[in-house]
């Protein structure tokens, strides 16, 4: 039994820390490189592992706001997808199929036997091709900024892609600037639109092939294929028309809209955002 003069002295129950790394995993095109946050009981998760996938021309520094809000009750990863960020890139030509195997070869070689998988833009759509791949390894899918153009409009947007930095003058750095800060959300600072900016400028033609890979994905022939549990997210932003046609193509599909944010809610809201996860992945 403790004395009341001491019981004042115990230690006072510590936060759970959460430990935020970097590290590399291999997959077919080579090396990943991975954001990590994971609990401080040394890997022993509560709940299921999480993977976060980026846009093209991003990187998993994307998601660093979200790792540190959940990484106290499961391991998060942010890969940089091939070509992006620290991660190598393909010779050629890839796929959204192409960069979920890349993601199913690092799941593999970390022995990870069920994920649950947030993607965005690009990122959604090799989430899809992942959970289609590997249904038994994919539990819950969370996407936002499916991409879905008509046939006009890919054609449109590949003749008008080219490489950030590709005019001497800079000109064309200066003027798509101009269109991110004219595009934002409400509450997104700048500092979260200039890390985007600088990882889309590095990823150079790696991040037109991603672009590529994403207007390819045809979510009406892909989506009716994914069988999980999966909630698309409606901010307004540019896919906002777009997101109940994607919700319509799943099997197991529900939408979520979150009309008081726009183009960069996470940046904007990672408490928010984080609270959604949580709602939607712990169950």
């Amino acid at each position: 039994m403790i004395h009341a003069k001491h019981r004042n002295r115990l230690p006072l129950p510590q936060p759970a820390v959460i430990h935020v790394r970097r590290s590399y995993a291999e997959s077919r095109f080579g090396q990943l490189h991975l954001w990590t946050a994971y609990p401080s009981g040394g890997g022993f998760d509560e709940r299921t592992t999480m993977i976060c996938l980026h846009h093209s021309g991003g990187s998993g520094r994307f998601f660093l706001s979200l790792l540190k809000e959940l990484g106290n009750d499961r391991s998060v990863y942010a890969p940089d997808l091939p070509g992006h960020g620290s991660s190598d890139a393909p010779n050629g030509k890839m796929s959204a199929a192409d960069i979920a195997g890349a993601i199913a070869d690092f799941l593999d070689s970390f022995r990870l036997r069920q994920v649950d998988v947030l993607g965005y833009q690009l990122g959604a759509a090799v989430a899809a091709e992942l959970a289609i791949a590997r249904p038994q390894l994919v539990r819950r899918l969370m996407l936002w900024g499916v991409p879905s153009y008509s046939a006009q409009d890919r054609v449109t947007l590949l003749q008008n892609s080219a490489p950030l930095g590709a005019r001497e003058d800079g000109s064309d750095v200066i003027e798509e600037w101009q269109r991110v800060l004219e595009s934002r959300g409400p509450g997104v600072p700048t500092t979260a639109l200039a890390e985007d900016f600088g990882d889309r400028l590095r990823a150079g033609i790696n991040g037109v092939k991603a672009l590529a890979a994403a207007l390819d994905f045809s979510p009406s022939e892909r989506l009716p294929l994914v069988r999980q549990p999966t909630l698309v997210l409606r901010p307004k932003d540019e896919f906002w028309e777009q997101a109940p046609r994607m919700r319509a193509a799943l099997s197991n599909g529900s939408l979520l809209e979150v009309s008081d944010y726009g183009q960069g809610f996470l940046a904007a809201a990672p408490n928010r955002f984080a609270a959604i996860v949580r709602e939607f992945f712990d169950r």
